[in-house]
């Protein structure tokens, strides 16, 4: 028997039914009479896990009709640069990450271009696939200019991001990005769980140091799990 909270119980046992897809965005989930007869609780312990849920916009409710499964994506500030892990964490999920590829290597032309450096240029590579209760919601390929922040290729990624690394070593002090709607590449299928006809968010994203460039980044989101939001301030 479970020491957690009976609420939790019933929290985890609908998250459970959306991560399995028994319980697909838009569908109507067990109702709060039911949910109290299948774990023996009062209803107000129902009433909790299902408010809990709904404020974590995991569920939606619908005066006289019922409670339903949100739709609602991932959401993460176009003009921020936010640690991934702390942004799934924020939001109550539970964060976790699968290391792809973690080498050295030398610069092509075509990042050389990107990284304004020679071509034969030192460089780091890392892939990463961030999940969100074990969902992929982004691809990470990045490049490092591996003589700007020599220890990257020594750290174990799956304990702490390339982001959190990098901001406590490298504070930046810029960065460009550029977003494009794309199609997924075989990579991004494979390593994302997505067909290849499946609409995704690709962020390419710089960052300057001191103004030194020293990273580009490849961040690849399925459209149906993730969304970017910017907000611009207006004078009056």
């Amino acid at each position: 028997m479970s020491n957690r909270p009976r609420y939790q119980q019933i929290k985890s046992f609908i998250l459970e039914g959306i991560k399995q897809q028994k319980y697909q965005p838009g569908d109507k989930i067990p109702t709060e009479a039911e949910l109290t007869r299948q774990f023996e609780v009062s209803r107000m312990t129902v009433n909790k896990a299902i408010r809990d849920l709904v404020q974590e916009n995991m569920l939606v409710r619908y005066p006289g009709l019922g409670t339903f499964v949100s739709d609602a994506k991932a959401e993460s500030p176009l003009a921020e640069i936010r640690n991934i892990a702390e942004e799934v964490r924020q939001r109550g999920h539970n964060y976790s990450c699968q290391v792809i590829e973690l080498s050295e290597s030398v610069a092509s032309e075509t990042m050389s271009m990107q990284m304004g450096v020679p071509i034969g240029t030192k460089q780091y590579h890392s892939v990463i696939v961030h999940k969100e209760n074990d969902l992929p919601i982004q691809l990470e390929d990045r490049y490092i200019i591996a003589s700007l922040v020599p220890g990257y290729i020594d750290q174990d990624f799956s304990k702490g991001t390339p982001n959190e690394y990098l901001s406590k070593v490298c504070p930046i002090s810029s960065v460009e990005h550029i977003v494009e709607a794309v199609l997924p590449s075989a990579v991004a299928q494979d390593l994302l769980g997505i067909d290849a006809n499946a609409p995704c968010i690709q962020v390419s994203r710089r960052t300057w140091s001191d103004g030194r460039l020293i990273s580009f980044a490849c961040l690849t989101h399925p459209g149906s799990r993730y969304k970017l939001r910017s907000i611009t301030m207006l004078g009056g």
